[in-house]
């Protein structure tokens, strides 16, 4: 149990993609004869890259186990495509930028090929002492099943080599303490505790330098007696975040190796099994990352047809409940609510949970907690909904106003949208910010002059609060941007309604609490039958002529049309949730 739990506790990033499933996939595609399933081979021998620290344990076997070979996946998604390709461009693009300015007399870049010659290469530069070694292959390690690949080895004061990794996320948050230096030199031994910036929590991130740690002191090249430290450049590239990955700074005390050193011979184990044959050490359940898994076909056939608990309970509290006799969602349901329950489930009564059971095997999509749900309205309401790419920014926010009422507010009501159509990064974000955040607060003093209520409403507040805070720190200074203070105070107060935080307060939702999921049980629609996130990404590229192709003004049309029909959707639902049609969904307590 606790390794399952161990797994659940994994931060796994999709939008996330490095160089390091690039440098997999070209070894898997330049030298299969080594290669089954995605797992290299030397003599007989399963090893494993950083990637499989990071992932559910099922998925481990499945990548590992032959009589996969012809089990269902889900085709290739295009958005997950175009983000590795963006990763791609990154990494070269921050190669190029750290070869300046370190000087080609210090700098070795081992050519891209085949993974043998790029290891051969690898190696030969170690020995002969350079002081930067780019786009490495290190030795496979077969006594200890390990494989990897690393953007850059940094030669340190003490002549081992440190790894650092480009990615295409952020990796620091306004705040203190961050070790950060230099890209150029971009050695540790520069860096220093940042004064502006702390690290974002980026697990993954700091599992797969751990991995590159120990492959390098497997052969030789880096001292396990001294601080074993990594870095990272993220999407900002202006710094180098090191990470001291011999600290303590896990739960429980462990540092991130030691971490990494559990996670990754629980992974061996798996994996070693499934290629082996032998019976499965790890097996399906649901959790956040299926639903991005190419997996998910298969485990979701073995799922239903179990009717697993996990269906309705994911994570850590299905692997409880198995663990106390409750297998299925079948049996959760036929379980007393008044009795004793045979586990504590942390954040939820056990009474919720035996509700759920009921409502998914009556295939209901949400049902009551209460008899009338409580949602704040008021004489002016607007909703608002962010649209960003990725971590280049937010780049549109559309807001419906209405007034339930018929208050006269000074201003027509419906939707309206503040844009930059420029592609992100770029200053514009600044003027669309500052503009709809002038039309909010204008409309707020309207109506207090006006002696009006006012209510904002979004779905899921995470993002918007993300960008609105952000936009605040990232364009201080220019015209029209608010203090930071300004865009908390609106934050907490509450005239800033967050609708999914009503939805999972006032009902238990069976099939999930996205808003997709939830406002057609209120009678919403969306217009375009392909409107998801993932899908506006690619609009968005379109949109803007990001791939060298000219601006499709079509795709802002979509854009537009997809934004005003997700602030018209909680408009709807929230309307729906303060009428008589409420009625007709079951109450919990009934079921």
């Amino acid at each position: 149990m606790s390794q399952m739990l161990q797994c659940l506790r994994c931060d796994v990033r999709v939008c996330d993609v490095t160089s390091e499933g690039v440098g997999k996939a070209e070894r898997e595609l330049s030298d299969p004869v080594s290669t089954v399933l995605g797992m290299a081979v030397i003599a007989g021998q399963v090893t494993l890259d950083a990637s499989a620290v990071s992932r559910c344990r099922r998925r481990v076997h499945l990548e590992h186990d032959p009589s996969a070979v012809g089990a269902p996946r889900a085709q290739p998604d295009p958005a997950l495509e175009q983000r590795r390709d963006d990763a791609l461009a990154h990494r070269a693009e921050i190669g190029d930028r750290l070869a300046s300015l370190v000087g080609p007399a210090q700098w070795v870049a081992v050519p891209s090929g085949p993974a043998r010659e790029r290891e051969q290469a690898t190696v030969a530069a170690l020995r002969a002492g350079a002081e930067y070694v780019w786009n490495a292959v290190l030795p496979l390690d077969p006594a200890a099943a390990r494989s990897g690949d690393v953007d850059l080895l940094v030669r340190g004061a003490d002549g081992g080599y440190r790894p650092l990794i480009v990615v295409r996320h952020r990796v620091t948050d306004p705040g203190s303490g961050a070790l950060t230096g230099p890209l150029g030199p971009p050695h540790a031994e520069l860096a220093s505790a940042d004064p502006s910036r702390k690290a974002r929590s980026h697990t993954r991130d700091q599992l797969r330098l751990a991995h590159l740690v120990r492959m390098l002191q497997s052969v030789g090249f880096a001292d396990p007696e001294l601080p074993s430290l990594g870095g990272v450049i993220g999407l900002d590239a202006d710094v180098v975040l090191w990470h001291d990955l011999s600290v303590p700074s896990w739960p429980g005390g462990h540092s991130t190796l030691q971490e990494y050193d559990s996670r990754f011979a629980d992974r061996l184990a798996i994996a070693q099994a499934a290629a082996a044959g032998r019976p499965a050490l790890a097996q399906p359940s649901r959790i956040t990352e299926c639903r991005r898994c190419p997996w998910w076909p298969t485990c979701e056939t073995v799922l239903a047809d179990r009717r697993d608990v996990s269906l309705v309970l994911r994570g850590e509290h299905a692997v409880a409940l198995r663990d106390a006799g409750v297998a299925t969602v079948a049996q959760l349901a036929a379980l007393d609510p008044a009795a004793e329950p045979p586990v504590l489930l942390h954040g939820m009564p056990f009474a919720d949970a035996i509700a759920l059971a009921k409502a998914y095997l009556r295939d209901l999509p949400l049902v009551r907690r209460v008899a009338e749900v409580p949602v704040l309205r008021a004489d002016v309401e607007v909703d608002i909904d962010m649209e960003s790419f990725g971590e280049g920014g937010a780049y549109l926010w559309g807001c419906l106003l209405t007034t339930p009422g018929g208050a006269d507010i000074g201003e027509p009501t419906g939707y309206r949208a503040f844009a930059t159509w420029t592609p992100l990064p770029t200053d514009d974000e600044a003027r669309s910010f500052a503009e709809f955040w002038g039309w909010l607060s204008a409309l707020r003093r309207r109506c207090a002059e006006r002696g009006l209520t006012f209510a904002a409403y979004c779905y899921n507040e995470q993002a918007e609060n993300r960008w609105l805070l952000g936009s605040a720190d990232r364009f201080v200074g220019y015209p029209g941007i608010p203090p930071r203070a300004e865009v908390e105070e609106f934050i907490v107060s509450d005239r800033w309604v967050d609708l999914f935080a009503v939805v999972s307060q006032w009902f238990l939702c069976a099939q999930g609490k996205g808003l997709k999921r939830i406002a057609p049980a209120a009678g919403f629609a969306w217009q375009d039958p392909e409107a998801s996130g993932e899908n506006s990404m690619r609009w968005y590229r379109d949109a803007v002529g990001m791939d060298g192709e000219p601006p499709d003004e079509t795709q802002r049309e979509r854009l537009l049309r997809y934004n005003s029909d997700d602030v018209h959707a909680t408009q709807v639902l929230r309307a729906w949730m303060t009428s008589p049609a409420l009625a007709e969904v079951p109450l919990a307590a009934d079921l």
